[in-house]
């Protein structure tokens, strides 16, 4: 299905609210948050594969060597976290599941067949997204507390062997649901053009929003409507 726009969309070119060449999908302060968690997750996630396999030791170098990696690790986790509650504390409303979400999710084989003209007008997220949004609240959540369990330097002589040992085999386990949810957020990304203009310069064109994100496309259309001074 190409970019529809219906007669009452913003049209390039002009600049009257209710006609904007592109639509504000991201702020400044979003995309900050959201590159800061990314990087952070970068970082966290090649310094932690380096602890996890002999195989992978050799990735120290990038921190280091193995007494920097083990010292950077734990801090560079404790900053994506932290960056991701503020940037996920604006975003819990919207990533609440819907009726429309469930039926997208029931016609999932339309999404990968990109049949969008089949598929439940969605908000800002549709549903793949907010799946992604618990799943990164519950692994992060995951490796907080594990994590600081197993933080020798700090806390691990408070808690019994045991609890360390599963707390470890717990870290892995979240770190790699992260790491394998994270990897099919960037292949989305990639795979809908324009996602990754909305996250770097912050807007999409009205065809975009119109074709991925209908009813989100709506509301701004609605909110520009009411929000546009009468002539009379």
């Amino acid at each position: 299905m190409t970019d529809i726009v219906p007669p009452s969309a913003p049209r390039p070119g002009t600049s009257d609210p209710e006609h904007l060449a592109t639509i504000v999908r991201y702020t400044a302060h979003e995309r900050v948050n959201h590159w800061i968690v990314a990087m952070a997750f970068v970082l966290a996630a090649l310094s932690g594969l380096a602890l996890f396999h002999p195989a992978l030791f050799w990735l120290t170098n990038f921190f280091g060597g193995g007494p920097w990696d083990r010292i950077l690790h734990p801090l560079v986790g404790l900053i994506m976290v932290v960056a991701f509650i503020f940037y996920g504390a604006g975003k819990a409303a919207e990533n609440r599941m819907e009726p429309r979400d469930w039926k997208w999710l029931r016609q999932i084989m339309d999404v990968i067949s990109n049949r969008e003209e089949r598929l439940p007008e969605v908000g800002r997220y549709n549903a793949g997204q907010k799946l992604v949004f618990y799943a990164a609240v519950l692994c992060l959540v995951g490796l907080l507390l594990t994590g600081i369990v197993i933080w020798r330097a700090y806390f691990s002589q408070y808690f019994p062997i045991t609890l360390i040992r599963w707390s470890a085999l717990l870290h892995a386990f979240c770190a790699f649901v992260l790491i394998s949810t994270i990897i099919v957020h960037i292949y989305a990304a990639i795979w809908i053009k324009g996602s990754i203009r909305a996250m770097t310069r912050g807007t999409v064109t009205p065809g975009w929003a119109w074709k991925h994100h209908r009813a989100w496309f709506r509301e701004i259309m609605k909110h520009a409507e009411s929000s546009r001074p009468r002539s009379d």
